[in-house]
């Protein structure tokens, strides 16, 4: 049995990813419409390598008879939509954070608490987790179930295409502008983005974090333990694709440099590169187009009784957004959650 399926935002960098992704994955789709709004009505994407789809406007369509919307607008479209196409009977996975923090909506990576997923039932939404969250707490959960995890001290390398594609275009023009003396003014970032780093994503709170840093935090704690403690460092790097992340983590329980090792290697997504030398290690932009999580320089950290420091790295567009969203629809279909008996 196949599915109606809607793809809200589809001209965006992790809409393209999403349809892609379900054209790879084999998701079971009748059919498939992409949605949008404004200059964008009417663009051709492709779906699977036969199909071209060119997009609806989001405003005009009926939801009704639609199983499927994976939302990957912005937040305050979502917040209109989303709740639009609930209502209609559709079971809606939102990638936008505008429903991160309900109660009444499950955070979910599916490898790390797919029995949130219940919890969906009631409003027919699903969030997934910012990029950084998601390769965070896949890293987290097989340490987390053999050691306890107190404390986590997690500072990100987040590249530019979680802004967007005119923060993608901006840091292409500023490194292009640079080589020849022009270099333009900073739009989309609060300084220069080319061959610099910006400690600061998102708007500053009363305490001095940042509001993604809260976020790193508050969704860390919803997806995996409520009782783990979380500071973070979130900031902006010139890279294209693919999140990087040092963090270093304190547990409840003894645990090996080879215990947590194996634990991860042994985890769904997750792949283990650690090796002591030069090519050792794995790099944001070894990731690109990757489905897996990958952890390095796995090491003790001696100034806590039970601590660990690791390098995490994922490609943002890839697990960290599409892939985890059609996941949860895959996991969706598993349980009997999409379609028309399940309205």
């Amino acid at each position: 049995m196949g599915y109606k399926v809607a793809v809200v935002g589809a001209t965006g960098a992790v809409g393209r990813e999403l349809i892609k992704t379900l054209s790879e994955r084999g998701f079971p789709v009748d059919s498939i419409v992409a949605l949008a709004n404004g200059r964008l009505l009417g663009t051709e994407i492709s779906f699977g390598e036969k199909i071209v789809l060119k997009t609806q406007s989001l405003e005009k369509y009926d939801f009704k008879g639609t199983d499927l919307a994976l939302f990957a607008p912005t937040p305050a479209i979502s917040a209109v939509h989303a709740p639009r196409a609930a209502a209609a009977g559709c079971m809606v996975v939102d990638l936008t954070g505008q429903f991160h923090l309900e109660f009444d909506v499950p955070l979910l990576v599916p490898e790390v608490n797919p029995q949130a997923l219940a919890r969906a039932a009631k409003r027919r939404i699903v969030a997934t987790p910012s990029g950084n969250v998601v390769q965070l707490v896949m890293a987290l959960k097989p340490l987390h179930d053999i050691a306890r995890v107190k404390r986590v001290v997690v500072s990100t390398y987040q590249s530019v295409s979680a802004a967007g594609k005119e923060a993608m275009d901006e840091l292409w023009s500023q490194t292009r502008g640079l080589f020849v003396n022009e270099l333009g003014a900073s739009e989309q970032f609060t300084k220069q983005m080319a061959f610099n780093v910006i400690p600061h994503i998102d708007q500053f709170m009363e305490d001095g974090a940042t509001r993604e840093e809260w976020k790193l935090a508050v969704e860390t704690r919803k997806v995996l333990d409520p009782d783990v403690q979380v500071v973070a460092t979130c900031v902006r790097v010139p890279v294209f694709i693919g999140h990087g992340a040092s963090v270093v983590v304190e547990f409840e329980e003894a645990i090996s440099e080879e215990q947590a090792s194996r634990a991860l290697h042994d985890f769904p997504g997750m792949i283990v590169l650690d090796k002591r030398d030069d090519a050792g290690y794995v790099t944001p932009a070894e990731t690109v187009g990757e489905d897996a999580v990958y952890v390095s320089r796995i090491r003790r950290d001696p100034t806590v009784p039970h601590g660990l420091a690791f390098w995490c790295v994922a490609d943002n567009l890839r697990k960290g957004a599409a892939l985890n969203a059609v996941q949860i629809a895959e996991l969706l279909h598993e349980r009997g959650m999409l379609g028309e008996k399940a309205r």
